[in-house]
């Protein structure tokens, strides 16, 4: 499978958890990757934020395809770990990942979370995860 924008927006739309949540995937590079999440009424919790799960979801996505343009298509997370920096509110989310270090097998990747509201972004969230391949070395 060839790794461009067009080939990471089928590998999203293949992901029925990413539908439900209406994730696009708006940027793919070699070593970075930008996945957009809009918030509505069905992602947020009881006080009006959008789900820590949701947020979760957008930074491990992101972390994932980040990943998987440097490791090739057949990845998944090994681990992740996330920071909660404020409430996430507005009109989506934004989760920006890169590439911090990829061998043959693995990719430490690290991922900002941001809230936009109009042209307003607020960083919501850090992450910092392993993508494993699972194709084997040669």
């Amino acid at each position: 499978m060839e790794l461009s924008l067009q080939s990471a927006k089928t590998a999203m739309r293949s992901q029925p958890f990413s539908l439900l949540l209406s994730a696009e995937i708006t940027s793919f590079e070699a070593t970075s990757v930008e996945l957009l999440v809009p918030i509505t009424d069905r992602v947020k919790q009881q006080h009006g934020f959008v789900h820590g799960g949701v947020i979760s979801y957008a930074a491990d996505n992101a972390l994932t395809f980040a990943g998987g343009a440097a490791l090739g298509p057949a990845v998944v997370t090994s681990e992740f770990k996330i920071n909660y920096l404020r409430p996430a509110k507005g009109e989506k989310l934004v989760a920006r990942a890169r590439v911090i270090h990829a061998g043959k097998t693995q990719a430490v990747c690290q991922c900002e979370v941001f809230s936009v509201a109009g042209e307003e972004e607020v960083l919501c969230a850090v992450a910092q995860g392993t993508i494993a391949s699972l194709s084997q070395p040669k």
